[in-house]
């Protein structure tokens, strides 16, 4: 988030790798069905539903269903919203060889709760598309919105993303 990368976002980057393994996909794949497109979202919502074998890769004819299941909890682990609730990867090496039990799964993939927004750049983008018959004052500035248009704050910072730029990261 702020442009550094740590131990935690690695541990992220594992779980992610650990559940492309399992089920045999990337991460996104626009070929699935909606509820599938997102490899987190999916394993997710099989999470819930108490079906997470669903999850693994449908061309394993036999594999060891604690084995996969064990795979899963430790993916959906590492990808945690706060990464405080990622695991350090001494534990997850533990996990995943049996030394250990699976920490219980406390909260969403941290990159489903980061995406609850709603995106309203299509609706603006018609609002302020000129019909070709208006006519425009070349003197008039690129950035003036039309009449009726409802400026919404942005949730970005954008002092932040200044001093990073400036800082040339």
């Amino acid at each position: 988030m702020r442009g550094h990368l740590t131990e935690k976002a690695d541990v992220f980057g594992f779980g992610v790798v650990a559940l492309e393994i399992v089920s045999g996909r990337p991460n996104s794949d626009n070929s699935q069905d909606n509820d599938k497109i997102y490899l987190l979202e999916w394993a997710w919502t099989l999470y819930e539903s108490n079906q997470c074998l669903g999850l693994v890769d449908p061309t394993l004819v036999e594999f060891d269903e604690n084995e996969a299941l064990r795979m899963i909890r430790v993916g959906l682990l590492c990808t945690q919203a706060s990464p405080m609730r990622r695991p350090p990867m001494p534990s997850v090496i533990a996990m995943l060889a049996g030394d250990i039990e699976v920490s219980p799964v406390a909260s969403k993939p941290s990159y489903l709760t980061d995406w609850d927004f709603k995106d309203i750049t299509t609706s603006i983008k018609a609002e302020n598309t000129p019909s070709t018959g208006s006519k425009h004052s070349d003197n008039k500035k690129r950035n003036d919105l039309s009449p009726g248009i409802e400026l919404v704050p942005s949730p970005l910072n954008i002092t932040e993303f200044r001093d990073i730029t400036a800082e040339g990261r």
